[in-house]
């Protein structure tokens, strides 16, 4: 077997982008969907935020199994600014115990992910 032949060792995981995070919450409607995108976009703790929905929940509250329709909102953002994001998104939130899950990115395009940077400015 030549040098050729052998299948190439496997390479590590690649290290997320130093500080680029999206971060994912649902609301129950539309409209408190709109206000907390518009609101952390305007506020420059994201650079854009998507709406998708309605989504179907499956999830256990207060001792019952619930299903319900919800809107997610996915917001990228740095993590210098991810505290204050994840502070208006508490105060603004309609839900008691809302949902907030950042996810460290792990790779984007170098023009995307600098004009990501640009447009954030809190934190």
């Amino acid at each position: 077997m030549t040098s050729a032949d052998r299948p190439s060792p496997p390479q590590p995981a690649p290290d997320p982008v130093p500080g680029v995070l999206t971060v994912l919450t649902t609301v129950d409607s539309a409209e408190a969907a709109a206000a907390l995108a518009r609101g952390a976009v305007e506020a420059r703790l994201a650079a854009c935020a998507q709406i998708s929905g309605p989504v179907t929940s499956v999830y256990h509250w207060k001792d019952a199994l619930e299903t319900s329709q919800e809107w997610q909102v996915l917001f990228k953002t740095t993590t210098a600014a991810y505290p204050a994001l994840e502070a208006r998104l508490t105060a603004d939130h309609p839900y008691d115990t809302p949902e907030i899950l950042a996810t460290p990115v792990v790779r984007g395009g170098a023009d995307y992910l600098a004009w990501l940077a640009s447009e954030v400015t809190a934190g």
